[in-house]
């Protein structure tokens, strides 16, 4: 009887575990949707707010449904970036119970920076990068060769230079985690410094269009994080061997 009370016992653990899972993944989806529904009535201003930068006249669209179609991924898009803190919020709920009390200390933090530094990326890439990468190649055009952008390649090319962007500015949080888990060291940092900055560089020229103002606006910020990456590992290694003295 003990053993099958037992097993009982984890079965319903199991049961309300995958409940509670269901429950967390019905409330994000939830959350998205009614955000992205709302933003879907103001999509019209959003969109020519972030449009009013683009250094053409207009944008165009070819197809009847391209226009609608813009909006609507506009839409879904701006609403997981608002929904995200409350899809987060959800998600550690779901996921601290089962860490233990170093872990939580730990997760939370990373998880947050990690997020915090994805929309940092996004928006230097869109307000400070974009436009000048877009200025630079239209003006390669001629009195004969005149810009006529459409929409769907504008936005596709915005999107991924943000996304590589928000990718890239996770630099910082990777080095300090390795440091933390004493994979790399901060002198090996600082020692590998001239590597580091022709990765980045190297980088740079593949994620960027081929001109060396977009390559140099991605590269220089990376530098800085790099650098400042290193200063953060110094201090986790004095902190791990000040602990280790005191224990």
């Amino acid at each position: 009887m003990p053993e099958e009370r037992e097993e009982e016992l984890k079965q319903m653990n199991f049961l309300d575990h995958l409940e509670e899972l269901r429950s967390t993944l019905i409330a994000s989806i939830v959350a998205w949707l009614g955000i992205s529904i709302v933003i879907w009535f103001f999509s019209k201003r959003v969109l020519d707010f972030l449009l009013q930068d683009v250094p053409v006249d207009s944008l165009y669209f070819h197809a009847p449904i391209d226009a609608f179609m813009i909006r609507l991924k506009l839409s879904f898009i701006l609403g997981l970036l608002v929904s995200f803190p409350f899809i987060f919020m959800r998600v550690w709920r779901f996921i601290v119970p089962g860490l233990f009390t170093s872990e939580r200390r730990i997760f939370f933090p990373v998880a947050f920076s990690s997020a915090v530094l994805f929309y940092v990326g996004v928006v230097f890439a869109y307000w400070i990068l974009i436009p000048v990468v877009l200025g630079f190649l239209i003006k390669f055009g001629t009195e004969m060769l005149t810009p006529l952008l459409s929409v769907g390649k504008y936005f596709g090319f915005v999107a991924r230079l943000c996304f590589a962007f928000g990718l890239v500015f996770q630099l910082p949080l990777v080095i300090v985690c390795l440091t933390w888990m004493e994979l790399i060291s901060a002198r090996a940092l600082l020692r590998q410094w001239r590597w580091a900055i022709i990765v980045i560089f190297l980088s740079a020229a593949v994620l960027t269009p081929p001109d060396p103002t977009s390559q140099l606006l991605m590269a220089l910020p990376l530098v800085v994080l790099f650098l400042l990456s290193a200063v953060l590992s110094i201090f986790i290694e004095k902190r791990r061997k000040r602990d280790t003295n005191d224990s």
